[in-house]
This record gives C-alpha cells, structure tokens and sequence, in this order.
C-alpha cells in the first residue's frame, strides 16, 4: 500500500499538553485531506505534535508520529528534530505523497521531500508571509524563499486572491499547479442552531438590550492590532457601545493599560479563552477585526456564519470575504477613526445591519467545509 503523509505546524505545547493521552481529534485544516488520500486507498500518516503518538487513537484509521512542526522558523533545534522524524517516516514506509502546509511544515516537507524523491509534494499556503504592506524582510527573504521551494512542489494551494496571483508566478515542478480553495472551511450546520440567550448571557458582562456590542476573537499579538480598534471604541464617543475581546497573549497587558489611559476600560471587557464563541457572537451586534496580516481568517468566518455585520481592516483575506458597503465596511487597518466612523454608523442603523447580516449569510454558503471537501477531492483526483 503507498502511503501519504499530511504535516502543518503548532504552538509549541506545554509539557501537559505534550503528553496528553486524549484521543486525536482532525480538524478542518486536515481532515479533508486525511479523507481525500484514505477514499484514494493510501496508508495515512499523520503529524502530531505530541509525545509517543504511536500509543495515541484517532477517529480515522491512521497513523500518527511526532512531526515536532512548531511556528518559529527560527527555532533550529525543533526543526532539526522535526526534519530527522519526517525523514524516518519517508525512509521506513513507502511514501508517495507529502501534503504539507503553513510555513514550517511547509519547509520540513517540502526539503525532506526533495531529499527522498517523492513523487507528490503538495503544499497548502494559508497566507503567505510576504503580502502587500509586509516588512521589507517579508518581501525579499520570504518571498525568495517561498520560490525556490516552489521548484519541489508539485501542487500550491492557496486561500485568497493575493496569494494564488503571486504563486502562479511561480515556478513549479514540471507540470505543477496552482489552485484556489475556499479556505479550510467552516462546518455552518453548527452555527445554524445556537442556543440564543442574550438577556442571560448580557446580564453576565453587565450589559443591557441597548448596548451596542463589537466583539473580536484571536489571540493578543501585536500583528491583530487590537490597539486600534481599542482606540476606535474611544473615537465613537458613545457609552453604550461595548467592545468583548476573546483570547489570551502577550499583549493583554498593554492593551489593558490603553483601555485606562483613554478613560473607557468599563467598555473594554477582556474575556480570556472561551468555549462559548458561537454564543457570544450570537449575541453581539457587530464583529471588529483591525487585522495587519491574515491568509482567510476563520473568526471573520464564524461571524459572517453567525450573521453579524463586520467592520475590518482592508487587507488580503478580508477583502476577499468581505464588499465594503455590503456585508460590513473595509477600513485602513491604521486608522481609528475609519473604524469609529463605521462603528457608529451600524449603531444609528438596524436595517443597515440587518441587510449585511444576511448578506452575509448567503456569502458564507460558498465557504462550508462540503465545498473545501469536493475542492480537495477534485484536486487529489485530477493530480495524483
């Protein structure tokens, strides 16, 4: 049996979750992928990355090793560790194809592949890091980087416009290709049937029926740009308007501290990690995302899926989702009163916000993991 091997890459875990025996559960990044090669009859081996996965059980028939991908390109040590158990899966099992993806593993795969002649090297770019406005090392390095890899890949995939322009300016393997897919997907059936309790889950944050609620959900690192929209909260000048911000990172600090110094920490609610993002969207009136840099983010996604109105940062990725004046407003990702201005606007407009809503419900239709899945499907059928 020809095997496949599907690698992407992590937040380095902590020793809990390292060696944490819970079963693996595939996500939508891999599990469209992971079916595809099984309904083709491959032997699948999949990239964990935790301690001794050969004792771990999965939902799918499949094999797991330690790929070690984590996201610093610069940690050496992880790499060099992920790039010896990659080749050792490649040397003891008859591979045929590497789908690897996301910078790192993208590296690991695509130079083990080049060492051990696999006949398919598929790479998925979930947003390359050399997109318009990047920093002049992105632009150069990066960029260079990404095109001579090019030259061992047999197939990119890509999750936005920007991105498949620039790879079909690549060159690839000798008959290699350059596709499109919509993202990774989004499974809508779980977003179609919420359990809606706004008054319950309002009175939790102290909130009543005529606040006006923005909510955002990603990690606190400066690339998100959570400064801004902080700062557009303050331009909108109005009290009832509410700002919920999901999730943990090594700006949570700074942004507390901003929130003080403009005087409106009362409107600034810093939720930590949730389980209940679909209920808090839910509730929300309109989803803030002052983004730098994204391939297709999924919490836009979920927002559009849940039916609100957005107000985003005009780049790759958003623009691709999003028509300003339709399902939301685009805004210079700098630029605080751009933001505040569209905020305000949504606030003095239910029928506006109404009609965006839907918009982009019927938008989101094209991004359910079925059409990833056919997507996909077609891909491995047609190439490999």
């Amino acid at each position: 049996m020809k095997g496949y091997v599907f690698i992407s890459n992590s937040t380095k875990p902590n020793e809990e979750k390292a060696n944490s025996r819970d079963m693996i559960s595939l996500s939508n990044v891999n599990k469209p992928c992971v079916n595809a090669a099984l309904n083709m009859g491959y032997e699948v081996f999949l990239g964990v990355n935790r301690n001794r996965p050969e004792e771990l059980s999965c939902e799918l028939p499949i094999k797991l090793f330690d790929s070690h991908t984590y996201r610093s390109i610069t940690a050496f040590n992880d790499n060099r560790i992920a790039f010896n158990n990659l080749n050792k899966i490649l040397k003891e099992n008859d591979i045929e194809v590497i789908h690897c993806n996301t910078p790192v593993g993208g590296l690991i795969g695509r130079l083990c592949g080049r060492k051990n002649h696999i006949k398919y090297v598929i790479y998925t770019a979930h947003g390359f890091h050399f997109y318009k406005g990047a920093p002049l090392i992105n632009r150069t390095v990066f960029k260079w980087a990404e095109r001579i890899m090019a030259h061992w890949t047999d197939i990119i995939i890509t999750m936005n416009q920007e991105d498949y322009e620039a790879a079909k300016t690549f060159k690839l393997k000798k008959g290699g290709k350059v596709y499109k897919v919509h993202g990774v997907g989004i499974s809508l059936s779980e977003y179609q049937n919420i359990k809606k309790d706004d008054l319950n889950k309002r009175n939790e944050f102290s909130l009543s029926q005529n606040d006006f609620i923005c909510i955002s959900a990603g990690d606190l690192v400066l690339r998100k740009n959570y400064r801004t929209a902080i700062e557009s909260i303050a331009y909108a000048k109005n009290p009832h308007i509410h700002y919920l911000i999901c999730g943990e990172g090594p700006e949570k600090d700074n942004l507390r501290s901003l929130a003080k110094k403009l005087g409106i920490d009362n409107q600034i609610h810093f939720l930590g990690y949730r389980t209940d993002i679909k209920e808090l969207l839910a509730m929300s009136d309109c989803f803030l995302f002052t983004s730098t840099q994204e391939g297709l983010p999924r919490s836009l996604l979920e927002a559009m899926a849940v039916g609100l109105p957005v107000v985003v940062s005009k780049i790759r990725g958003n623009v691709d989702l999003i028509e300003n004046g339709k399902g939301g407003f685009l805004c210079t990702p700098f630029n605080a009163v751009d933001f505040a201005n569209s905020i305000n606007i949504l606030t003095n407009d239910k029928t506006l916000c109404e009609s965006m809503a839907n918009y982009n419900l019927e938008v989101i239709k094209q991004y359910d993991i079925s059409v990833v899945e056919e997507e996909i499907k077609k891909i491995y059928k047609d190439n490999i």
